[in-house]
């Protein structure tokens, strides 16, 4: 307290004091216990209200002591069980926690990782993943600017994710407690097989096989690739001590059409600890045939070659370039991209008005916009000479086919020629356009049906561009690629409207995401946000049947079928107000990916430990790990004085304490009839 604060207090002990004094004691003709009772109950009273009046802060000390957070993970995935040491590393945790020592030096914190990262003190080691980079990632954002210490039981095999040894912060020390057995079995392995989803048929398609060797002598071994119990492809491969990999390039036939399904092998005459990892099967879609694309221009630009890069990047698509005069090229075409079409492209409009190919019209500077209003309806231009750059705006609202926003709205101007453009009929906008962020209410992106013939419109040129940001923004084109095939998808079919779209691949691995996508669309084709749907998933062998609810997402709604087990399955989603229904079928490929290792990897561990200046153990050396994270001087407890202000007049008993006692006062001067 103030001085202030201690001279008014005396100074309203004085004033309670003076006039309990002349209420009850000056010119009194009597002084019993009564009246020494009704004074002090006065002087209390009074004192209380002038105390309020005055209202000093009260400060309270408290100590409180704040523990260096041990974090504790566990590695909850199926590898664990896997290598037979899923009860050690249940042992090595509950010693660590329970250890008197550490409860007392460190605010212990448990979790688990498998695919996901989570608080945990029960493990069943069941995860179909692992993901060490989601415990780096975790651990920073739970312990933001905290200097503690991590221990991580863990057999260090990583399934997805990014390379964890750099993504854990350096300054924070990580002690990896290895569990599984280090001792080097023979053990061949497919450690990679690479394959195109799509094969085209009557050709060959390549397969690129890395076989991974451990041990001390040298082996044979055998490599076939099946079909059924038909062997298409046999090779033999030798390891030695000095040559522990092999990489195998086969080529194999597509001589049946449609999903076909092969299992990869490798044995020798050595037996091996594990030899799931020497089987691994694969599935190709073989497509009968290829359709062509034909980008037709008159002159040389960067879109062209970005255009045909993305529309290849899936294997059913050949792009072909062509000029306006070329049209006898045009005869196995079943799509033209005419971009920036001039009076030259007359030849072409008039073939394709008999041939009835849909068209992706691009406009640009050297478009000529009065040639454009002649040769189709859809948009209406009026253009001055003047150029101008439009950045997109997407339009959540559009229906024709599911697309996600892949951040238009942050990739660069297209630059067109500046005027007014009006739709006309049936056009669908999924990209608006903006000048220097104002809305101009025109397509920048659009499309059109007319009469069973489909035209898109992008309307401005340097969408090369487009690709690149995508390419920064995600580090891959995948995303700018899949947006322009799915409007060459559009493009590529002219059938009537479904009003029940559904999107499936025909195979997944055991262990990846299983998610089916469906669109309804009412009678206008609008997307049904009230749609309720449902799928029926069957095993073709067992004829087991599970029944799953679509759940609505952006534009489209969605079933994750996670935890089927390998087979093949047929599948029906329906549509439960209109009974509209897809029947389809895919197959799940046997593929264990924990089931891959035969030791921890204990190299990546001791790296990651050497990073964060940390040390790693074996499952033998808990004691020792104990011993490390105690006797750390750097991990210490902080005690902390937490000082509490609080005014007098938040104390609420203090006015009921007032109000009691001016009761109090009133009752006993009434029953003594001094009122």
């Amino acid at each position: 307290m103030t001085t202030n604060t201690i001279l008014l207090l005396l100074l309203s002990l004085v004033i309670a004091g003076g006039l309990s004094y002349f209420q009850y004691f000056f010119k009194a003709k009597s002084k019993s216990n009564v009246t020494l009772l009704l004074a002090f109950l006065r002087f209390l009273a009074i004192f209380g209200l002038l105390l309020l009046l005055i209202n000093p802060i009260i400060t309270k000390n408290a100590l409180e002591i704040t523990k260096t957070p041990l974090a504790v993970v566990v590695d909850n995935s199926s590898s664990i069980a896997a290598l037979k040491s899923d009860k050690k590393a249940a042992e090595l945790y509950q010693k660590i926690i329970s250890n008197p020592a550490i409860q007392e030096k460190f605010d212990i914190q448990s979790y688990q990782f498998d695919a996901d990262f989570k608080s945990s003190k029960q493990f069943d080691f069941k995860g179909k993943q692992t993901n060490i980079d989601q415990v780096a990632k975790n651990l920073k954002s739970i312990n933001k600017n905290l200097i503690f210490p991590t221990v991580i039981i863990t057999d260090g095999n990583q399934t997805t994710g990014n390379d964890y040894v750099y993504r854990f912060d350096p300054v924070n020390k990580v002690y990896p407690l290895v569990v599984g057995d280090t001792t080097t079995f023979l053990d061949l392995k497919i450690n990679q097989l690479n394959v195109n989803k799509y094969a085209f048929h009557k050709n060959k398609f390549p397969v690129e096989v890395f076989l991974q060797y451990a041990g001390d002598k040298t082996t044979n071994a055998d490599f076939t690739i099946t079909q059924g119990n038909s062997v298409v492809a046999k090779e033999k491969v030798s390891f030695s001590p000095s040559k522990k990999t092999a990489v195998l390039n086969l080529l194999l036939p597509a001589d049946k059409v449609g999903l076909q399904v092969f299992r990869a092998s490798v044995s020798s005459n050595a037996k091996e600890k594990n030899s799931y990892n020497n089987i691994k099967n694969f599935a190709v879609e073989v497509i009968d045939q290829k359709s062509v694309i034909a980008i037709v221009s008159s002159i040389n630009h960067p879109d062209i070659a970005a255009l045909k890069r993305s529309i290849e990047s899936n294997a059913q698509r050949k792009v072909i370039l062509v000029k306006p005069n070329e049209i006898n090229l045009l005869q196995d075409a079943s799509i033209l991209i005419l971009y920036q079409p001039t009076t030259a492209f007359k030849p072409i409009f008039d073939n394709n008005k008999l041939a009835g190919r849909n068209t992706f019209i691009i406009t640009g500077n050297n478009t000529d916009f009065n040639f454009l209003n002649q040769q189709q309806n859809n948009l209406d231009f009026k253009m001055s000479g003047q150029r101008e750059d439009y950045l997109s705006e997407f339009q959540s609202q559009f229906n024709l086919f599911a697309i996600d926003n892949i951040g238009f709205e942050n990739f660069p101007p297209l630059q067109n020629v500046f005027g007014t453009v009006t739709t006309n009929g049936n056009v669908s906008v999924l990209l608006s356009s903006k000048i220097r962020n104002v809305s101009t209410n025109a397509p920048l992106l659009a499309f059109a049906e007319n009469q069973g013939k489909r035209t898109a419109f992008l309307l401005g040129e340097n969408s090369w561009k487009w690709r690149l940001q995508s390419h920064i923004d995600n580090q891959s084109f995948e995303k700018y690629d899949v947006f322009i095939d799915k409007i060459v998808q559009y493009l590529a079919t002219s059938a009537s409207k479904k009003s029940l779209v559904v999107t499936h691949e025909s195979f997944y691995n055991s262990g990846e995401a299983i998610v089916i996508n469906a669109q309804y669309f009412n009678k206008n084709y609008e997307f049904d946000e009230k749609a309720r749907l449902t799928i029926s998933v069957t095993n073709a062998s067992t004829k087991q049947t599970k029944n799953y609810d679509l759940l609505k997402g952006n534009n489209s709604f969605s079933a994750n079928l996670d935890g089927l087990a390998a087979g093949k399955y047929n599948f029906s989603v329906k549509e439960l107000n209109s009974n509209t229904t897809y029947s389809s079928h895919f197959e799940i490929l046997d593929f264990d990916i924990e089931k891959q290792f035969v030791n921890p990897d204990v190299l990546k561990l001791k790296q990651l430990a050497l990073q964060t200046n940390g040390k790693a153990f074996f499952e033998n050396q808990a004691d020792n790990l104990i011993n490390t994270l105690l006797e750390n001087k750097e991990y210490k407890s902080i005690e902390k004085n937490i000082s509490t202000k609080t005014p007098i007049i938040d104390w609420v008993w203090l006015l009921i304490l007032i109000a009691v006692l001016l009761t109090s006062e009133w009752f006993i001067r009434k029953y003594n009839g001094l009122l």
